[in-house]
């Protein structure tokens, strides 16, 4: 018996060097082999795996929610597109002549708002009246709405062209990721406010449209971020591809190694990049393990477990959730903070649930929710995954079809092999689910 249990624990401790190892093979083999499977290019792997990290610490920060307190939070594009405001409001430069248009009265105008719902809780905790509690309502909307109304207007008409927006605070881009793990917090406490405390279906409902809600307001509000025209040029935290090209120095270094200016500058910067986001995953990994082995971390696994249990033990258990819930939307508004200055480009349009919810939920539930590390194994993993269907998928289809005739049958399948990406997802899901239950790297 104690053979059999110590047979399993080296298995255990094995298993996650060998995934992470076969996973760098795979890297290794995106960048140095060309070929059907392969690209061959380094700027192509490390594209992917910039990607997957990000991916990492998004996966982390649902991990935080469902793994360690059981909360399932279907809105995770919301508290993602919440971070990638932050990098419009801090880092771009300010807007000529938006503060003249109207950005005081819109201030004020969102300063009467919030203290419209101050009010109208004050006067229902006071009175329980509802007629004065929606009288409260009623009038501090209008107010707001005269505020609000012919700022909005007048900034929008300020350079539509090009601008119409109120701009940013002309402040470093890596402070921009900190304010949105902030910005996604604060959403987070106003959607835990409401919801927590409630059965798990109605807080998976609550999130689920507040996170489109969130999406939509992005699109619709031009003064905030341009809408559905984009904002682009959001400042790097890294160098430029064209002035490492400019650098002779650069250029006959890349030239020592082999490789040309253009593509020595790509990986240059994407290395860069890499750096960077491996720093704030490395970070946020040892505060969640911390956290997890601590006392606080103890009482969150024992109210996943059995919260009737805990609450007669004296636990607060929707003050946890809320706890929990608020630090796990904060990583993800980090994660969406990095998304958007890796692309220099935030477009609003692209927030779609498909890949900004449910994609990172299997990277959860591949890698194994509970465990941290196995949260990083699924999101690279099912990256990597995800972005080589795209070419497997035709590849595969094709050698299926070969021995076809020619047909609408076989121009139907070779039509639809584009989409093998959703089908490899589904097919890795249930697979995992069958013969893993918990995961590639379970929680212990």
């Amino acid at each position: 018996m104690a053979t059999n249990r110590q047979a399993a624990t080296a298995h255990s401790r094995w298993r996650a060097p060998i995934f992470f190892a076969i996973l760098a093979v795979l890297f290794v083999l995106e960048g140095t082999v060309r070929n059907s499977m392969f690209s061959g290019s380094w700027n192509t792997s490390l594209a992917i795996l910039n990607m997957g990290l990000i991916s990492a610490i998004t996966a982390l920060g649902v991990n935080m929610q469902w793994g360690y307190a059981g909360l399932f939070n279907v809105g995770v594009v919301g508290f993602l597109a919440m971070g990638a405001l932050a990098p419009v409001l801090i880092s771009l430069p300010p807007v000529e002549g938006a503060w003249e248009a109207g950005i005081p009265r819109l201030a004020l105008a969102l300063l009467v708002g919030l203290g419209t719902l101050a009010m109208a809780r004050l006067a229902w905790g006071r009175t329980r009246s509802g007629i004065l509690t929606l009288a409260v309502l009623i009038g501090g909307f209008l107010a707001y709405r005269w505020l609000f109304d012919p700022a909005v207007t007048a900034i929008e008409a300020n350079n539509p062209a090009r601008q119409g927006n109120i701009g940013g605070l002309g402040l470093p881009v890596l402070l921009s990721w900190v304010v949105g793990g902030v910005f996604a917090a604060a959403a987070a406490w106003a959607i835990g406010k409401v919801a927590l405390g409630l059965r798990s279906d109605y807080l998976a409902i609550a999130t689920l449209g507040i996170g489109e809600i969130i999406v939509a307001v992005l699109r619709n509000e031009e003064w905030l971020a341009r809408g559905v025209m984009n904002i682009t040029s959001i400042p790097r935290p890294v160098a430029y591809e064209i002035e490492l090209q400019r650098n002779l120095d650069f250029v006959e270094a890349a030239s020592r190694w082999g490789f040309g200016a253009a593509e020595a500058s790509g990986i240059w910067v994407k290395l860069s990049y890499m750096s960077l986001f491996l720093v704030v995953l490395l970070v946020i990994i040892l505060l969640a393990e911390l956290a997890l082995k601590s006392p606080w971390g103890r009482m969150m696994r024992a109210i996943r477990d059995n919260e009737t249990a805990a609450e007669a033990m004296g636990k607060d258990v929707t003050r946890r959730h809320l706890q929990v819930f608020i630090l796990g939307s904060a990583v993800i508004g980090v994660a969406g903070a990095m998304m958007v200055t890796l692309d220099g480009l935030l477009a609003p349009t692209s927030y779609n649930p498909l890949r900004y919810t449910f994609l990172i939920w299997v990277m959860v539930i591949v890698g194994g929710s509970g465990n941290n590390w196995g949260a990083v194994l699924g999101s690279v993993t099912i990256w990597f995954l995800w972005i080589k269907a795209e070419v497997w998928g035709p590849a595969l289809i094709a050698a299926m079809t070969s021995p076809m005739a020619d047909g609408p049958i076989k121009a139907h399948l070779l039509d639809s092999s584009p989409h093998m990406r959703f089908i490899a997802m589904g097919a890795v899901l249930l697979l995992v689910l069958r013969f893993a239950p918990r995961g590639l790297l379970p929680e212990k």
